[in-house]
């Protein structure tokens, strides 16, 4: 596909219902579990799926997806500022013990 249109259309299929190829904004902080067993399989990553909206959010993943796609990745991190950009990616290059100024 053309850069143009992954950034357009990656990372999202259309909506098997209505068919909507536009992404939809949920604007929501929690998610329901099926049960008590769905919810710790939720937190134990023993399946996927939503558990809170700062940890992952359906909108976000098609962010995610996209930009993963746009730049030749495997996978891609969204936050929401910058500072947590910069601190994720000083955690990831930092060991124990190391003194970042």
């Amino acid at each position: 596909m053309k850069l143009e249109t992954i950034a357009v259309h990656g990372g999202y299929t259309p909506d098997p219902t209505t068919k909507a190829v536009a992404v939809p904004i949920y604007q929501t902080t929690s998610y329901a579990f099926d049960d008590t067993a769905h919810g710790a399989d939720l937190f134990d990553l023993k399946v996927a799926g939503n558990i809170y909206t700062r940890i992952m959010n359906p909108t976000t993943d098609v962010l995610e997806k996209r930009v993963a796609e746009l730049e030749g990745g495997i996978g891609a991190l969204a936050v929401a500022s910058g500072m947590a950009a910069i601190t994720y990616a000083i955690m990831t290059i930092a060991e124990a013990g190391d003194i970042v100024f």
